[in-house]
């Protein structure tokens, strides 16, 4: 095994993988067999949602690579980063991959991609994020502990 292999998480998917794929599905199934989230719905407020999405996605890009340190969940944490929008959310890139699929389906008033959400964050928990905090307890310890007392896992 290689050190890159070692100094990593080992999440089992790439996370825009699993939430693009996922909602290119439940769209996919929308279009068989269409069945509405509401009566209507105005498109901005879904367009509010992916809009909201893109700010946080490059906010946390930002200062991820300020702070030095790889976006790539397959590549090696070389810090804790606890600036920017990592002072509310342990986890705002995902936060942000979540609120792109919520407001995409909104805007389509697709139920299919929402009712696939549920399965989605499942696997990002599990497959992701858990392994991403057991990766980072084991390399940074205590500096990791503090920074998870302090900011919620998602919001």
């Amino acid at each position: 095994m290689t050190d890159l292999k070692k100094d990593s998480p080992g999440v089992i998917v790439f996370p825009p993988l699993l939430f693009g794929g996922t909602l290119v599905v439940g769209l996919v199934l929308q279009w068989l067999w269409p069945i509405h989230l509401f009566p209507s719905i105005p498109r901005w407020i879904g367009g509010a949602f992916a809009a909201a999405s893109a700010v946080l996605a490059i906010w946390g890009a930002t200062t991820m690579r300020r702070a030095g340190t790889n976006i790539n969940p397959h590549a090696p944490t070389l810090a804790i980063v606890q600036g920017g929008p990592f002072r509310f959310s342990r986890n705002p890139l995902y936060l942000s991959l979540a609120l792109f699929y919520v407001g995409v389906s909104l805007m389509l008033n697709a139920a299919w991609p929402m009712i696939l959400l549920v399965p989605v964050l499942v696997v990002a928990q599990r497959g992701i994020i858990y392994r991403e905090e057991r990766y980072l307890d084991a390399k940074f310890g205590d500096e990791y502990r503090r920074y998870r007392q302090r900011v919620r896992r998602w919001i």
